[in-house]
């Protein structure tokens, strides 16, 4: 499989990410341990969690097992040197934070040795954190995303402690890289500016939503992706399975996230169903699946991106696998185009 540097060629990584959000609830470990070694065994060797998984849901009780799976694999003999392994803080408000623990210098440390312990290693790849303080437009808030409450002074003491606490730790050895989630272009150019006045190294990576029915990253983001060398990372480009056409119909399989999470976090709307049916038959017409379809489309943006997914089955993940090898041809990606000027904002 093709390799990707995350920001300024500091960090390569396989071209497709394995998501492991649902290891511990919908996927047991076995499974999980056994989707590891066939990502492997394809060339993938990024890995992505955080300190919150297992989603669907998220229970207090559960937070920090996805990051145990991943530990117990390494511990029986997994082979860590092979992965690229990513995970995140959760902010205020999170079921893996105490109430009032934002996301600071001192949270930072306390998260941060606690997926040590979980994932059985010394250092983590890619330390993110999983969104800002000052609240997100992503999980469709944009439609009511409200900056105006923000005291860019605070804002700005707390992302330079943060920014100097991921210094000293990268000093220690403890991180390798860093990046952002659900981050603004307005925050990411901040967090940029800020690493290079303390002289810690740049963030590489931003995490955002991004599919073919999510592309709120098109403009300004691109932008800053592109001229600043940040890459994004696309999480559920496969629209939290709509684009695989499992739900079409407004069908809900026994076992699906579906059946756990009803309108999958706000993307079931009245608009949808149109939108899933002109992306289906683009795929159809092509003789392309469409979940490899949606997957293989993030590599082709004019901006530096690659795209997690996670797949509650192995029959899942191998199907996914095939779009590290797809390569859409100029009348499929010219197609998917007139799709999204058809229908830009499904949800």
């Amino acid at each position: 499989m093709r390799q990707i540097t995350l920001g300024d060629d500091r960090l390569r990584v396989s071209a497709l990410c394995l998501g492991t959000m649902t290891w511990g609830t919908q996927t047991p470990e076995a499974d999980a341990h056994a989707q590891i070694d066939m990502a492997a065994a394809r060339g993938v060797s990024f890995m992505d969690t955080a300190e919150m998984y297992p989603v669907n849901p998220v229970r207090r009780e559960t937070v920090g097992r996805t990051e145990e799976i991943i530990g117990n694999w390494i511990a029986k003999g997994g082979r860590r040197q092979d992965w690229v392994i990513a995970t995140k803080i959760a902010g205020e408000g999170g079921a893996a934070r105490d109430k009032g623990e934002v996301i600071d210098g001192v949270t930072i440390r306390k998260a941060l040795d606690a997926s040590l312990r979980r994932l059985r290693t010394d250092h983590v790849d890619l330390y993110q954190f999983h969104w800002p303080n000052r609240g997100s437009y992503m999980f469709r808030q944009n439609w009511r995303f409200d900056p105006g409450r923000q005291d860019r002074a605070a804002v700005l003491a707390n992302m330079a402690d943060c920014v100097a606490t991921v210094g000293a730790l990268i000093g220690d050895g403890k991180i390798r890289h860093w990046g952002l989630s659900n981050e603004s272009a307005w925050g990411m150019a901040q967090w940029l500016r800020l690493a290079d006045a303390a002289g810690v190294p740049r963030p590489v990576s931003l995490q955002n939503e991004y599919s073919l029915m999510c592309r709120l990253y098109d403009t300004d983001l691109a932008e800053l992706g592109h001229n600043e060398k940040v890459t994004l990372l696309a999480f559920s480009p496969m629209a939290a399975g709509l684009l695989t056409g499992k739900y079409a119909g407004d069908v809900v399989p026994e076992g699906s996230r579906r059946a756990i999470n009803a309108n999958l976090g706000g993307r079931i709307t009245p608009r949808v169903w149109e939108t899933v049916s002109a992306y289906l038959g683009v795929a159809a017409r092509h003789g392309l699946d469409p979940a490899q379809m949606a997957v293989a489309w993030v590599l082709t943006r004019p901006f530096p991106a690659l795209p997690i997914f996670g797949a509650t089955t192995r029959a899942h993940l191998e199907n996914a696998l095939g779009a590290g090898d797809l390569v859409l041809d100029a009348e499929v990606l010219a197609e998917l185009e007139a799709v999204h000027k058809a229908h830009p904002m499904p949800y």
